[in-house]
């Protein structure tokens, strides 16, 4: 079937193919991936087989045909296919050739080089054969017969593709798999194709199966070539990011090394322009900037005091405050580093940062006094994380700043010195550094792996505070005689207290940092009570053979206003559990002793958050909200969000009102209430699926982690605000409070005023078919009598 359906299209199958192979003849004429010899070797096997079918397909058109034209055509048309044939294997020699000499670096194999005597002899043969008729003849009718010597016009083309073939075995793994896949099929299946011709006379297997692998030798080459082009831009692309990143490695260790620099002219500064980096680089990422801008920012931070260089270091590491002369000089330092960095052309940024980062929202910083968003976006940023690293790290006139007085001062200078936006980023930075982690570190003592504690002396000095909380923290420690102390007795002890940095005090910082001592505790059961209402220890003697004889291991836990400690020894457990005054205080636990050397192991920290009913009450709970009751049950909210009022559904115009007191623990600005509006399965801040969309502090602040709605706040603080201190005395003194809420679709508008801060709260929601719920919280607070108005 498949030779009748040749037999039938054959000459169309000639049209087409040779139509294929003038089209890739053009092709390889614009090919410049490949070598001068190659491309010719191309054209000649391409254009060959091109010219071979268009000479065929005329042998069997003019057949029998008598006339003049018929006579000479099928002369012509026989005598080119022989010779066309001889021409393509020629070229097909020479690809081969370049192939081995370029490809696989090979020397011309000898067969190759036979192969070209073989074909003039051929092309010699096919000659003589014209007049001696020994190939082929014509009759009377002009029809092609074979001659006595057609044999061997079959067997020597036959035999030089045999040839070739053998070359291609030798060397099929020197070339590309594609290359050395077309090379076996331009052999092997015009040597079939021959075998076949001797009994299928009349059709023109030969000349089709030569023309059809022409055209896979160009298939494949071309897939070859892109492969390689491919694999030459894939390096180059692999090149040049690897330049890219060693150019980038390169500035990087620049920026450091000039950062250290800086920070190194002034000893006050340990680490510094990494920290104000890192902090730079987190707000612009939480306000949505792109990598690259981040880099952009962290790198232009990074550098952005380098002007100091050019700054005395008389008075960069002036003990006490500068004089005003010498704080003129200080403020040249932005000007100075924009004149050494503006060279860096290709890094505009970084003279930016270095120029403006002291420049104040308000219009009053320096250099130029810009205001607003005059100000370059990139210096407003630096500015909020810069002075947040210098207050909360040591000078030569002072300490570190507590972190909460930090906050409190960015808040009260939000809209004055700070970009309120930026502002508001670096006090959601604080509220989530629950271990204060955001300040400068070389001066402290942590707790991790085998830090050593050294007490000659009870009390000489009290370890950096842990903080106590809801979740379980195990110390795992050994104590052990200081040395050269061997003989005299260890008297281990614990400090339990509370302060605004988390460190004890006992000098004229107390009160400033609001020091409270709730008690001092011993590792034999025996204790001081003082700022705290009650203590009861028990001691439980027992043989524990999971302990050596110095090793100990202290749990410890808070439930509200009740801490429970558990130490334990390889003799015995000592229990304490203390009732605080309030549960709004935080509490930290400091080591001390007498002739103790503490060697830290370990401290992990739970996960689980304790029940209520873990530590038993040994006294009553101090409650702040028994005064009238609104609507719903009123709320007293010891720390930040402990507790939440009843969810209200808002399903229209919607009027809270309430009366806030802040508890008497209060010291900072945002112990106030606090207003969130959210959605959950049940209508309750605890619910499944809870999605927070606002919370509006009523000390100016507004929080939406942008997943599920977008925020536009808008504060204005009125006639009526006389200033942050009188703002804390209205919340402990109490206030009336009264929120309006009212919703459009995906819209929603919170507003309220309160002691001269007017707050307004635009919330748009990205699902409109949200339920939403409001709910009243605050940080310590005492949030009674809640009235709902939906009228």
């Amino acid at each position: 079937m498949l030779m009748d359906f040749l037999a039938r299209h054959q000459l169309n199958l000639m049209i087409l193919f040779s139509g294929m192979c003038g089209i890739i003849a053009v092709f390889v004429m614009f090919m410049k991936a490949v070598s001068k010899r190659r491309k010719i070797s191309l054209l000649i096997v391409e254009l060959s087989s091109m010219f071979l079918l268009m000479a065929d397909r005329a042998a069997y058109i003019y057949r029998r045909n008598n006339t003049d034209l018929g006579f000479w055509m099928v002369r012509i048309s026989n005598f080119s296919v022989f010779f066309l044939t001889w021409l393509v294997l020629f070229g097909f020699n020479m690809y081969l050739i370049d192939l081995y000499e370029v490809d696989a670096k090979q020397a011309t194999p000898k067969r190759l080089k036979f192969i070209n005597f073989m074909v003039p002899l051929g092309l010699i043969m096919l000659t003589g054969s014209q007049f001696t008729g020994f190939y082929y003849t014509f009759d009377e009718f002009n029809r092609y017969q074979r001659g006595p010597g057609f044999m061997i016009s079959y067997i020597m083309p036959f035999l030089i593709l045999v040839i070739q073939l053998s070359v291609i075995i030798n060397y099929y793994k020197r070339l590309s798999p594609y290359i050395s896949l077309s090379l076996l099929l331009f052999t092997t299946i015009p040597m079939i194709a021959s075998i076949l011709q001797i009994w299928c006379y009349g059709l023109s297997l030969i000349n089709l199966t030569i023309v059809g692998v022409a055209v896979l030798i160009y298939i494949f080459a071309l897939k070859d070539m892109n492969d390689t082009v491919d694999h030459a831009n894939s390096m180059r692309i692999e090149f040049l990011t690897e330049e890219q990143k060693s150019m980038r490695r390169l500035f990087e260790q620049t920026a450091s090394a000039l950062a250290n620099a800086i920070d190194a002219k002034d000893r006050y500064t340990h680490g510094h322009s990494a920290r104000v980096a890192n902090y730079s680089k987190t707000i612009a990422k939480m306000v949505g900037k792109s990598e690259k801008e981040c880099d952009d920012i962290y790198y232009a931070a990074l550098l952005h005091d380098i002007g100091k260089i050019g700054i005395s270091d008389e008075i960069i590491n002036k003990e006490g405050k500068l004089t005003p002369e010498e704080y003129d000089e200080i403020k040249k330092h932005p000007v100075i580093g924009k004149d050494i960095l503006s060279s860096i052309v290709e890094f505009p940024y970084l003279s930016i940062g270095a120029h403006h980062h002291h420049e104040r929202y308000d219009g009053k910083g320096y250099p130029d006094k810009l205001k607003g968003n005059d100000i370059p976006e990139l210096a407003r940023i630096i500015a909020v994380a810069d002075a947040y690293d210098a207050m909360t790290s040591k000078r030569s006139y002072r300490d570190p700043l507590p972190q909460q007085k930090v906050r409190e001062i960015i808040i009260e200078e939000m809209g004055a010195q700070f970009d309120p936006v930026f502002a508001a980023q670096i006090l959601h930075m604080i509220d989530r550094d629950e271990e204060y982690n955001m300040r400068e570190k070389d001066d402290v003592k942590e707790f991790v792996g085998n830090d050593e504690l050294v007490f000659e002396n009870f009390r000489d000095w009290i370890s950096e505070g842990i903080h106590i909380m809801h979740h379980m923290i195990r110390i795992r420690f050994s104590i052990t005689p200081v040395e050269g102390r061997e003989d005299e007795e260890t008297i281990p002890g614990l400090v339990l207290f509370d302060s605004l940095d988390g460190r004890a005090h006992d000098d004229d910082k107390a009160k400033e940092l609001l020091y409270t001592e709730y008690a001092e505790l011993r590792f034999d059961g025996s204790y001081t009570l003082k700022d705290s209402r009650k203590i009861q220890p028990s001691v439980n003697e027992f043989k524990n053979s999971i302990y050596g004889p110095d090793e100990y291991e202290i749990d410890m836990v808070r439930v509200k206003d009740h801490i429970k400690l558990t130490i334990t020894d390889s003799t015995k457990i000592v229990e304490f559990i203390i009732a605080l005054d309030d549960s709004t205080r935080y509490a930290y636990l400091g080591f001390t002793g007498s002739n103790c050397h503490f060697m830290i192991h370990s401290i992990k920290h739970s996960d689980e958050k304790i029940g209520e009913n873990y530590i038993p009450r040994i006294a009553d709970l101090i409650s702040y909200i028994d005064g009238e009751t609104g609507d719903i049950p009123n709320v007293q909210v010891d720390g930040y969000r402990s507790s939440s009022s009843k969810g209200i559904e808002l399903d229209g115009p919607l009027q809270i009102s309430f009366r806030s007191k802040s508890l008497p623990t209060s010291r900072l600005i945002w112990h106030c209430p606090f207003v969130s509006v959210y959605s959950s399965d049940d209508g309750e801040v605890t619910g499944d699926n809870f999605r927070e969309f606002a919370l509006v502090r009523f000390d100016g602040e507004v929080w939406d982690d942008g997943e599920f709605a977008s925020n536009e706040f808008f504060i204005n603080q009125n006639d009526a605000f006389e200033g942050w201190d009188n703002w804390k005395n209205c919340n402990r003194n109490g206030m009336d409070c009264v929120v309006h809420i009212k919703r459009d679709g995906k819209v929603i508008i919170l507003s309220t005023e309160n002691c001269g801060i007017f707050l307004k709260c635009t919330t748009r929601l990205k699902n409109e078919n949200e339920k939403v719920y409001i709910s009243i919280t605050g940080d310590q607070c005492a949030i009674t009598n809640i009235r709902i108005n939906k009228d």
